[in-house]
């Protein structure tokens, strides 16, 4: 164990409000790519950028060419959590970890076993019909190639967040709340670039600010210790052992 792991694990050891606040990094480890890394498929598949694709008006304009896009490079039904997932569910469990706070859409943190999780961008878990509010599950989009209908004919769409819409005040409210009240903040897997997600660390009033990222983030200067290695080997040695 290095030293700042080691101080991490003892942190950890003397609080009893942490929050979490994660990005793509969190669930890279569980298979999951981060669209916004470097892919030559998709200049070599798709016309548009991976942003104009995820955006709202494209998913109007072109609903069809949305679903081939977000099939197959935004849903991962097989994905498992990983370490990083785990040990989060362990702190919670221990009852020191009190928000869970993700601009992940995967579900995987929920499937790990936390259960006060903040999703900021929804999740590809949800999908709500346009015209009916009919929810269904994510079977109901990989179950056909077209676009899916609801039962009553309307267009299903993902209940996650697209460029030029914007986060639920709700979901915004909770994780503010539980950011300016934890005395132990973990930034992990986000370099921290995407608002107004990533302007939620501004709300942190306390003096344990920890960044986990492989490479660096914008808000280096401000942490109280930051960890330069994986996120799942960085928590689960952190950790320990599931009580």
């Amino acid at each position: 164990m290095n030293t700042e792991i080691k101080r991490l694990r003892d942190i950890l050891n003397s609080s009893d409000n942490i929050v979490f606040f994660g990005g793509a990094g969190v669930s890279t480890e569980s298979g999951i790519p981060d669209f916004r890394s470097a892919d030559g498929l998709y200049n070599e598949t798709y016309s548009y950028p991976p942003e104009t694709i995820l955006s709202r008006s494209f998913f109007s304009k072109n609903t069809e060419e949305f679903y081939r896009f977000y099939r197959d490079k935004m849903l991962y039904p097989n994905a498992m959590p990983n370490d990083a997932h785990n040990a989060l569910a362990e702190l919670e469990k221990r009852s020191i970890l009190k928000a869970v706070i993700t601009q992940n859409v995967d579900g995987l943190h929920t499937k790990a076993g936390s259960g006060n999780v903040l999703e900021l961008h929804g999740s590809a878990l949800r999908n709500l019909c346009m015209s009916c509010n009919k929810c269904y599950t994510l079977e109901k989009i990989l179950e056909t190639d077209a676009i899916p209908l609801c039962s009553c004919g309307g267009v299903i769409k993902p209940d996650v967040v697209l460029y030029e819409e914007g986060l639920d005040s709700t979901v915004m409210s909770k994780a503010i709340s539980a950011i300016r009240n934890a005395d132990v903040l973990i930034v992990g897997g986000t370099s921290l670039n995407v608002y107004p997600a990533a302007g939620l660390i501004t709300h942190y009033r306390g003096d344990k600010l920890i960044l986990i990222n492989k490479s660096k983030t914008s808000y280096d200067s401000y942490a109280n210790l930051i960890i330069r290695e994986k996120i799942g080997i960085a928590l689960k040695e952190a950790v320990g052992e599931p009580g």
